[in-house]
């Protein structure tokens, strides 16, 4: 597994928000290079072995330093 880089505090603030309020989101993140969009809620956020993930309802899990954009807005780490 890559070296896990944390994500800033605004996005963790963001990726709370949405997941307490159940919203629909649309997720862009990128794995070996290749980007993928995934929408859903999030329906978990939590640490394994020192890295971040994000679940959402779909079952779909996504490191969240992989994310490079959030409901439209960039985060490329």
């Amino acid at each position: 597994m890559a070296e896990y880089i944390p994500i800033s505090c605004s996005l963790h603030d963001e990726l709370e928000a949405a997941a307490t309020l159940r919203k629909p989101c649309e997720v862009v993140y990128r794995v070996d290079g290749v980007e993928q969009v995934v929408t859903g809620c999030i329906a978990d956020l939590y640490a394994r072995e020192g890295v971040e993930f994000m679940l959402l309802d779909n079952k779909k899990e996504i490191r969240l330093d992989y994310l490079t954009r959030f409901n439209g807005k960039s985060f490329e780490v």
